[in-house]
């Protein structure tokens, strides 16, 4: 299992373009389509899904080790902004100092291939848990944290239940506002109890349920469905019924 940060650029102006100006690119230029890629932000983000935003990224990362003139209107755009603006030199009106170039992103981002693969992804800050699944291949921009690896949909039961919910609230970083931040170093404090096989098979079906229907309709009111599965939580932490009285009563 492993948890990452999303897209931190520097400049987000530049970096994060529109469906409009992702058209525009890649019509000048086919090779574009190579390093624009679809992302989520904290604020598409739902319980077991997520909300098309429309947003897109230009995936210049260090990792990737690029050349920007293999992609002259991918240059010319960023031109547009100043490359004063763009260089990453820590001095007035430029981004932080750093080694990249001026036309990369301000993180490496080594861990690149994990937003192709099957993940579990949340915002920072959120009045309640609200952790999505993708398998669609998004990026995650720098107001998420993602999750990949095994076993994801037993962990999404899990990190969007009751039990979840209370105990984040007893751990979690308060914004002042009425919502928990939600970083990478609280996630990994939450206890996760071994499930059987059946207990494991039994949540993972709910889940496969609840994603299906929120794939139709991201709005679909799958109530039913999370009521069952924190029955099941409850009884995979072995909870009294005073101590589920005191989860459901939070």
């Amino acid at each position: 299992m492993r948890i990452n940060f999303g897209i931190k650029t520097g400049f987000n102006e530049a970096f994060i373009i529109d469906e409009k100006k992702q058209q525009e690119l890649i019509a000048l230029d086919s090779k574009n389509a190579e390093i624009i890629k679809p992302i989520l932000r904290g604020r598409d983000l739902k319980k077991y899904s997520f909300q098309v935003s429309g947003q897109w990224a230009i995936c210049t990362f260090p990792s990737l080790n690029l050349s920007i003139d293999d992609f002259p209107s991918i240059r010319d755009y960023f031109l547009t902004f100043g490359k004063s603006r763009l260089a990453q030199i820590g001095e007035k009106d430029s981004r932080k100092k750093t080694n990249n170039q001026w036309f990369e992103t301000q993180d490496s981002i080594s861990y690149w291939q994990d937003f192709e693969k099957p993940k579990i992804i949340w915002g920072e800050i959120s009045d309640k848990p609200k952790f999505g699944y993708d398998e669609s291949g998004f990026y995650a921009e720098a107001t998420t944290f993602l999750m990949t690896g095994e076993p994801l949909k037993f962990l999404l039961a899990i990190l969007n239940s009751k039990v979840s919910e209370w105990y984040f609230n007893l751990i979690g970083t308060t914004t002042g506002m009425g919502t928990n931040r939600w970083k990478k170093y609280k996630i990994e404090l939450m206890p996760i109890m071994e499930p059987s096989k059946s207990q494991e098979a039994d949540l993972e079906k709910l889940v496969n349920k609840i994603i299906t229907l929120k794939k139709q309709d991201p709005n679909t009111d799958t109530t039913h469905l999370e009521n069952q599965i924190d029955q099941l939580v409850y009884q995979l932490y072995d909870l009294s019924d005073e101590e589920i009285r005191i989860i459901e009563g939070a």
